[in-house]
């Protein structure tokens, strides 16, 4: 099986066996455009690319036939392209991208925000796709004129190998507000005031086989014969979950990386006014998400900004800081923030410096705001009445103790970590697995370890996280003043 995901940061493949085994892994650094205040792009030629250099790499020299091909990747983000799948222009990322607020207000004042909460579970913000295809046709009429179709990076290229237009569930009911949670269908009496003029693309699962590979496609690919089965697919964080086996009404998957990224499943649509409400990957399960702006990225923003130090001496540093961070706490809306509070003008804080501080100490304030965080995530999710009864950890923060434990201890969760945390490629080999032989993929990645909440952390951690909350509305006025300076340049 052959699994490719496209992220923020990074392109990851990786090549497993029937049974489980991963066989091979490659990876393709990238970075995004940023060519205005609060715009993120990409050029979704690059995923293609990427696609083709990673499979020829994973299937060079090898006996190991690929038998399918599951797809994931960064989401939701608007990629507009003709009807031949050409982009007409370079793909709008997900909430990281803040450019449609004036849409945003419109949008909600059109349709009316308690509308969109009942019809799609979630209000409109930075995450939303809908006012991301709004901004196109509003600032570039002559682009969003030539564009007929709507993709995100799992169905470029499952468009691109098999010639099948199409979207999974998950993905599309990121396009708030024109996709229906309840009647799991595109709502077209809202589709012409946000999108009119593109051809919403079919809806599958995220299991269910899109297509498969086309002979124009495998002659490009040296190691991928024309037939394949190749799945839909899903949005990166929903990949994760599926890795990890966080699948099942009750579980949530926490995925540490440069975002910090919960899932939560559900048997019932879960509406919130602060989360995000999708569909599941699979037919009768619902997620509610949430998503910060900033997390692991602030962690190498620290590492560039003080002499390029690896990883496992920042870490080191930080341990020895201790609970606290020796009284530096830290906002990490160092991007503006997504959610529980959606506030794409929100900036970073530290308080407390004075000259005693050191590296370690910043690095400390950093994992503790980012888990700080993800306990308000929580609060959100229990205000909305989710039950968690199982956290699975994911990503590359899991590969060092000390992140998850700080997060253990702030939120008093138990997180079990799993023995492969390769991430949302590894979760779409499973889906290709179930499509293409109907495999068993249970037993792929059992959990290696339970991290277990410190009590006497915890105690002190509930202090620190209640002047966290009171942090953010103190500075409020003058952080939005200075992020309208940094945008005037």
């Amino acid at each position: 099986m052959l699994g490719i995901d496209i992220g923020t940061s990074s392109a990851k493949g990786v090549l497993v066996a029937l049974d489980g085994r991963i066989l091979r892994t490659a990876t393709r650094e990238h970075t995004v455009s940023r060519p205005a205040p609060g715009h993120v792009e990409m050029d979704a030629r690059v995923w293609w690319e990427e696609f083709v250099g990673l499979a020829t790499e994973l299937t060079a020299g090898t006996e190991a036939r690929v038998t399918g091909i599951g797809v994931s990747g960064m989401g939701p983000c608007v990629l507009l392209a003709d009807e031949d799948g050409e982009p007409v222009r370079p793909a709008i990322l997900y909430g990281v991208d803040s450019r449609a607020e004036e849409q945003i207000e419109h949008l909600t004042g059109h349709f009316g925000e308690d509308e969109i909460l009942a019809r799609c579970g979630s209000v409109l913000s930075s995450q939303a796709a809908g006012p991301k295809i709004r901004w196109i046709a509003d600032e570039e009429p002559a682009v969003f004129a030539r564009a007929s179709r709507l993709f995100m990076p799992s169905s470029y290229l499952a468009f691109r190998l098999t010639g099948q237009y199409m979207l999974d569930h998950s993905s599309a009911s990121m396009v708030t507000p024109i996709y229906d949670t309840a009647a799991l269908d595109w709502h077209r009496p809202w589709t012409e005031e946000v999108a009119g003029g593109l051809e919403l693309p079919p809806l599958r699962w995220s299991g269910e086989i899109a297509g498969t590979v086309s002979a124009e496609a495998a002659a490009q690919i040296p190691g991928i014969e024309p037939e394949v089965p190749v799945v839909a697919g899903a949005i990166d964080a929903w990949a994760e979950a599926i890795s990890v086996g966080a699948t099942a009404p009750g579980d949530v998957m926490l995925m540490y990386g440069t975002t910090t990224f919960l899932v939560a499943i559900t048997d019932q649509p879960a509406p919130s006014r602060s989360l995000w409400v999708t569909s599941g990957t699979t037919e009768g399960t619902f997620t509610l998400s949430g998503g910060m702006a900033s997390s692991g990225a602030i962690t190498g923003w620290l590492r560039e900004l003080t002499g390029d130090a690896d990883f496992s001496t920042l870490v080191s540093e930080a341990e020895t800081s201790g609970v606290g961070a020796n009284g530096l706490l830290m906002l990490p809306y160092f991007a503006g923030e997504r959610s529980p509070m959606s506030d794409p003008s929100a900036r970073g804080v530290i308080a407390g410096l004075t000259l005693s501080h050191s590296r370690g100490d910043l690095y400390r304030a950093a994992l503790e705001a980012a888990a700080y965080g993800v306990r308000h995530h929580v609060e959100a999710l229990r205000e909305a009445g989710v039950r968690i009864e199982r956290m699975v950890a994911v990503g590359g923060g899991t590969q060092n103790e000390l992140w998850p434990q700080i997060v253990s201890d702030v939120t008093g969760l138990a997180q079990e970590v799993p023995r492969r945390t390769v991430g949302a490629s590894y979760g779409t080999s499973m889906l290709a697995a179930q499509a293409a032989h109907g495999t068993d993929t249970s037993a792929w990645n059992d959990i290696d370890h339970v991290c277990v909440p410190d009590p006497d952390a915890a105690a002190r951690y509930d202090e620190l996280y209640r002047m966290y909350r009171e942090l953010y509305p103190a500075t409020k006025d003058i952080t939005h003043a200075l992020a309208a300076l940094q945008r005037e340049g």
